[in-house]
């Protein structure tokens, strides 16, 4: 007669058939061949690793063993013991690639957990694409009821943040790139700072100098911890260094990433980006939905008076707008060959960086506006003034000021490349925006030209592109990092930490001759 057992998804084994061949048991005992069905296999019988309970317990077999493990299994009134036996083709092989079980609402709801983030720029300070994404992070968090200590660079560290345990680390300018702060954040305070603190989880921004600083103080602690990765280094590398340094700078990410616990990037691009270098096991790489603020990105910000600054004193001609850092990267000198060919159109850049002196004798003559970086209102109403977003890097992992255009009704012309396809997909393509393809300025005028000359047009393409954008939201982003990413963080550092005792616990059982572990369900 054969038994099905239905378990809690979170608890249950990968499913075992009974034997009964085997000499290793008494043969007093009359065992019955029992298969346990397992929420934890797939359907399609593929082989997943086993739930937390069983990693604790060592119920797999090793690579090399064959022992069998005895199981007390109280499936009826008679309460017989049943010897199960991993068979051969449920033997874990090193190296395959497994998922944390699915989870249950206990699991979800999980109790308020204590994170320690260490950000590498300031996201208080420092003008990025992150900043947006950290601080609401940060404020969804603590709205969740969640403990949450940020260790960054000293520069503008406010003094309080949403309740948030704020500590500033003490920073030195990057070499080839000197309004980027680095810091180790490995000082005696800070690493008693964060003991104290007794983070569940560190989650750390990556690359740089800082996240060397988390994965040391995570081992210390023996705490799981998450990277993000936010800045694509090796592409940056060629614009402000030697092309050799892009090998190393692999290796340097490989060797940080694998080390990791969970890896987080921003779009499904950069995703596909890491598992093609060999960052890190697939299964480890994960996607940091996105989001977008938009009720301060909103076309209702749209004035009047800021569009007579942005167009140099004339509001009626068509407004092209470009909003971010100003880095030789971002490949703004694009824009110049497109500005000749609209003599028309005028062009407003908002933000500040290191390529802005160079931009500015670039566009010298022309009809163009440097405002600098703008904040608040001031920034929405950048936005939501202007008739056209362009973006031409072809280096973002995301596209941050992308979205923000279109929650403020923009039509976005951009660059395929990076993220922005992630924001507006193949199928999107004309209905919320348009791409182009990189360095191709016949095709981008081609899609710049229609949106110029047909107001009628634009407004459809930045209705639709604020719908789309409405469907974002940070609050639900930050749900799904809290309560399905960190659990898989800390499921994978749960098995990797079992993984690493299992040899001492083979040479224990070798030396007191203790029998294999059982379990009783």
């Amino acid at each position: 007669m054969s038994t099905s057992l239905s378990r809690n998804p979170a608890l249950s084994p990968l499913p075992f058939v009974a034997s009964t061949t085997s000499s290793s048991f008494p043969s007093s005992f009359n065992y019955t061949p029992t298969n346990f069905t397992c929420f934890c296999a797939s359907s399609e019988a593929i082989r997943r690793p086993i739930c937390q309970i069983c990693v604790k317990t060592k119920f797999l077999q090793s690579k090399r063993g064959k022992q069998l493990r005895i199981l007390k299994v109280r499936s009826s009134a008679n309460e017989k013991p049943i010897a199960a036996a991993a068979s051969s083709s449920s033997e874990y092989e090193e190296g395959e690639e497994e998922n944390p079980p699915p989870m249950v609402e206990s699991e979800i709801n999980s109790r308020p957990r204590r994170i320690a983030l260490f950000v590498e720029p300031s996201p208080f300070a420092y003008v990025s694409g992150y900043k947006n994404r950290f601080q609401n992070f940060i404020r969804y968090l603590r709205e969740m009821g969640d403990e949450v200590m940020v260790v960054t660079t000293h520069e503008g560290v406010p003094q309080e943040f949403y309740g948030a345990q704020l500590i500033g680390s003490r920073s030195f300018p990057c070499p080839w790139y000197q309004k980027v702060p680095l810091s180790l954040a490995l000082s005696p305070r800070i690493i008693s700072a964060v003991a104290k603190f007794k983070p569940d989880i560190i989650h750390a921004s990556s690359p740089g100098i800082m996240v060397f600083g988390a994965l040391i103080i995570a081992k210390l602690l023996s705490v799981p911890i998450v990277m993000s990765y936010h800045t694509h280094v090796p592409v940056y590398i060629p614009r402000y260094t030697f092309s050799w340094l892009v090998k190393p700078m692999w290796l340097v990410i490989k060797f940080l990433h694998r080390a990791a616990d969970l890896t987080l990037v921003p779009s499904a691009a950069i995703a596909k980006d890491l598992q093609a270098a060999r960052v890190t096991a697939s299964n480890k790489i994960r996607l940091w939905n996105k989001g977008v603020d938009s009720e301060s990105f909103n076309p209702r910000f749209r004035s009047q008076e800021m569009r007579f600054r942005l167009s140099n004193g004339e509001p009626d001609k068509p407004l092209i707008v470009h909003v971010g850092r100003l880095g030789v990267e971002k490949s703004l000198d694009f824009l110049k060959g497109v500005m000749d060919k609209l003599p028309e159109a005028r062009i407003a850049f908002i933000g500040d960086g290191p390529f802005r002196e160079e931009l500015e004798q670039l566009f010298s003559g022309m009809n163009a506006v440097f405002t600098g970086t703008l904040h608040g209102e001031e920034l929405s109403q950048a936005y939501a003034s202007g008739d056209i977003f362009v973006m031409p890097s072809e280096s973002e992992t995301l596209g941050f000021v992308v979205l923000e255009a279109m929650s403020s009704g923009l039509a976005v012309v951009a660059a395929r490349a990076g993220g922005i396809p992630d924001i507006i997909p193949e199928d999107h393509e004309g209905k919320t925006g348009f791409l182009y393809n990189p360095g191709d300025l016949d095709d981008c005028l081609s899609k710049l030209k229609p949106l110029l000359h047909d107001q009628e047009l634009r407004g459809v393409i930045g209705r639709e592109a604020r719908a789309e954008m409405e469907k974002y939201d940070w609050r639900a982003a930050t749900r799904k990092i809290r309560n399905e990413q960190y659990n898989a963080a800390i499921w994978f550092w749960r098995k990797k930490r079992a993984q690493f005792f299992r040899p001492f616990q083979w040479w224990f059982r070798r030396v007191v001759h203790a029998p294999p572990p059982a379990i009783e369900l």
